[in-house]
């Protein structure tokens, strides 16, 4: 018998960490490493935040609070949710976690049996697959093709639901695309679900502030009034807020939900650290001007990788509405060998080769179910990511 449980056969480590962890080790040995594979702002956390962190410190907030977050946090995610959506919640209905990451595998464990289905878009993040395969669910995955800039159709979302759909799971802007779906996009996806009373909406509002070029952010139950009560919303700081390492994720939805994914996370790991609950605070309540100083910066970031990758004969790169990442296709490179004679047979050795022969360290595109492609985050320097494409595109004129 083994001792390992069969769940955990059902899943893979996360791609992206490995890829990280790969560029660490080769940095550590001496190699001059790029590394553009983890989502992570290069910004530190704002003043006034850690100010608020080191006060509650001062204060003595440093004991176990509420399972799911403290009055104070619960009001001002309220108080977000009024004044960026226009949706109202009660603290009752809002759900705190040790990240996005948290509170997304919480409501996943709290709703799904044997043979429901989880309907998600492809390219995804690639921690959605394997949470519904650990909470006993099945991932449904819906391609969105380069040719429609990587997002799914209403008829592709309604061939994919079946009497066995629980959730559809919703990212946008996109990890790993930057997609964002528009307000007319997003309503006919929203018309689909409401022919299906039967299908819940867990939506990921993670890079709802990085946003480009004009694109104005919605979520479901924004657009579409008659699913808030099917609605989960998940939201958090890491990203916008530059607070990645503080680990505040939360969603706010039906209150059943949210006492349900409240008891999983009583018996796991209990409240999110006390401090950083006190910093979101700070966060959502104060000053949010430098959000567009940051974009300015990620806005050129992106255009600086968009225009030269698409100057290297044999990738395709879409222009994204937001969040930090690219999605190049690498179509036109497959089939062609390396000088020492590999065959770039998939978007992963792609990335591997690339990795061996310049220290560029991206994730391939199959680690996000669509290929062939690879991801990069823009979330680094200029000049990082200058010297980064110019490798890119001395390996690629190199392929033969």
């Amino acid at each position: 018998m083994s001792f390992l449980s069969q769940t955990l056969s059902r899943v893979k480590p996360s791609p992206t960490i490995a890829m990280s962890n790969r560029a660490a080790e080769l940095k550590a040995q001496g190699r001059d490493i790029i590394a553009l594979s983890a989502g992570e702002p290069d910004f530190d956390t704002p003043d006034h935040i850690r100010a608020a962190a080191v006060a509650a410190i001062e204060a003595g907030h440093t004991r176990y609070t509420q399972v799911d977050g403290i009055s104070e946090l619960k009001q001002a995610i309220c108080d977000k949710f009024a004044r960026d959506n226009g949706l109202a919640y009660a603290p009752a209905q809002v759900s705190v976690g040790s990240g996005g990451k948290q509170v997304l595998y919480n409501a996943l464990m709290a709703t799904l049996n044997p043979g429901d289905e989880v309907v998600i878009p492809a390219p995804y993040w690639v921690s959605y697959p394997d949470m519904v395969l650990l909470a006993g669910g099945q991932p449904v995955i819906v391609e969105a093709r380069l040719e429609n800039d990587f997002k799914i159709t209403a008829e592709q979302l309604d061939s994919a639901i079946t009497r066995n759909t629980k959730w559809f799971l919703f990212n946008s802007p996109s990890n790993p695309t930057g997609a964002g779906y528009s307000h007319s996009e997003l309503k006919t996806l929203t018309d689909v679900l409401l022919r299906h009373p039967h299908v819940h909406v867990l939506t990921d509002d993670m890079y709802e502030h990085l946003a480009y070029d004009g694109f104005e952010f919605c979520t479901p139950a924004q657009v579409e009034a008659a699913l808030y009560d099917r609605t989960l919303t998940v939201n958090g700081v890491s990203k916008a807020y530059c607070m990645t390492g503080w680990r505040i994720g939360y969603a706010a939805g039906p209150e059943p939900l949210i006492a349900a994914m409240r008891k999983v996370q009583s018996q796991s790991t209990s409240n999110p650290c006390s401090i950083s609950q006190w910093a979101a605070v700070a966060a959502l309540n104060g000053p949010h001007d430098f959000i567009d100083r940051h974009n300015l910066a990620f806005l050129r970031r992106r255009n600086l990788v968009v225009d030269t990758l698409n100057a290297i004969p044999g990738i395709t790169c879409p222009r994204p509405e937001g969040a930090f990442y690219v999605y190049p296709s690498i179509a036109g490179l497959i089939g062609k060998r390396t000088p020492d004679g590999i065959l770039i047979e998939s978007d992963e050795i792609f990335a591997t080769a690339l990795l061996d022969a310049t220290g560029v360290a991206v994730v391939f595109g199959a680690a996000f179910g669509l290929s062939p492609c690879f991801r990069i985050s823009y979330a680094t320097s200029d000049d990082v990511l200058s010297e980064a494409c110019k490798r890119i595109g001395d390996f690629c004129s190199e392929l033969m």
